[in-house]
């Protein structure tokens, strides 16, 4: 994790879970994470076993330009690589994975930035798993909200081991989100999906499908 809405996020949420394999979906408060609201995202799994977006912050909309609740979240990305987006929700939703995604958006006219998506898992009972995201610009460039990503290609993925990870984090500042008053098809039978993966200390590393 690099960008500071993914450490924020995860912290918060690694806080909630007090070493359970994931907090409940009902203990987490958006008025504790306001200022990530915008960018943040929760997924569930519709009736035919699909990722699809529960509730999706506003400048998520904004980027892909696109109202994303009940939009399937492997279909974000190019076809080459959706099997793999929908094996990693799968792994979250029932593995209690996280995940990191670093991923390359373009628009229509051609413009790229680069992204880093955070998947954390929710505990909603075992017929209703749940997924808290956040979306990070890399670059932040001027036109991002304006002119719509329309294509998504990965360039990596990290499954994190929640458990290590602190220890990493720890000669890192803290970030603070402040505290405001209130205002698959099913893959059952799939492989795991960290199968392939390579570990690298406390991390395991899937390589995306860059397409040349």
């Amino acid at each position: 994790m690099k960008q500071k809405g993914s450490l924020a996020l995860f912290q918060y949420w690694n806080r909630l879970r007090d070493g359970r394999p994931a907090p409940k979906r009902t203990e987490v408060e958006p008025a504790d994470i306001k200022g990530l609201l915008a960018d943040t995202f929760i997924l569930e799994r519709d009736a035919r076993g699909e990722a699809v977006f529960r509730l999706a912050g506003t400048r998520l909309c904004a980027t892909f330009g696109r109202e994303l609740k009940g939009f399937s979240f492997p279909s974000l990305w190019r076809q080459k690589d959706q099997r793999l987006i929908a094996r990693l929700a799968y792994g979250v939703f029932q593995q209690k994975s996280v995940v990191v995604i670093g991923f390359e958006g373009f628009t229509a006219s051609r413009r790229c930035a680069t992204f880093e998506m955070l998947l954390l898992p929710l505990d909603g009972g075992v017929e209703n798993p749940r997924s808290l995201g956040v979306l990070s610009s890399a670059d932040r460039p001027f036109w991002l909200g304006s002119d719509p990503i329309t294509d998504a290609s990965i360039e990596s993925v990290r499954v994190v081991d929640p458990n290590v990870e602190p220890m990493y984090l720890k000669n890192r500042p803290a970030v603070t989100v402040p505290s405001l008053a209130p205002s698959d098809a099913t893959l059952e039978g799939e492989p795991n999906p960290l199968d392939g993966a390579r570990r690298i200390r406390h991390l395991f590393v899937l390589e995306g499908g860059r397409e040349e």
